[in-house]
């Protein structure tokens, strides 16, 4: 997953979460970026043809750009998965913050090959708690 589909994936979370264009300051928040880098890649992605930006009002993902921020939002569950239910890593959610920018989409699919991953992901992920509902971290939870 490269830059761009980190800021695709955001734009998306943060859609999902207000229901309204995200706007510059919100995706910076969320990938800890200056406004400025992230206006800049905003530019970027709309050049692309992923992202429609209004001043003002905000940035709203096209068709194309929500189904590459959705292949993004399932490569990042995948790597979390991977992370958790093979290798066991308590930290695993900052580890695949970490890894998701250096892992493409052939590692990905050959990780999901190793993994359970839920039919309804990346819906299940819950955008306002930045985590999939139906991955459980806490061993004790399940007591």
């Amino acid at each position: 997953m490269n830059t761009a589909d980190q800021y695709l994936k955001a734009i998306y979370l943060v859609q999902q979460q207000t229901d309204e264009p995200a706007s510059t300051g919100r995706i910076a928040d969320r990938l800890g970026v200056s406004p400025a880098s992230a206006n800049e890649m905003v530019g970027k992605l709309q050049e692309r043809g992923l992202a429609d930006h209004e001043k003002y009002k905000g940035v709203t993902l096209t068709d194309e750009g929500i189904r590459q921020a959705r292949e993004a939002l399932r490569t990042y569950c995948i790597i979390e998965r991977f992370l958790l239910q093979v290798l066991e890593v308590e930290e695993f959610r900052a580890e695949a913050r970490q890894l998701e920018s250096v892992i493409d989409e052939t590692v990905a699919e050959r990780l999901d090959t190793i993994i359970e991953r839920e039919p309804q992901c990346p819906d299940c992920f819950d955008a306002e708690n930045d985590v999939c509902e139906l991955l459980e971290a806490d061993p004790e939870a399940s007591d």
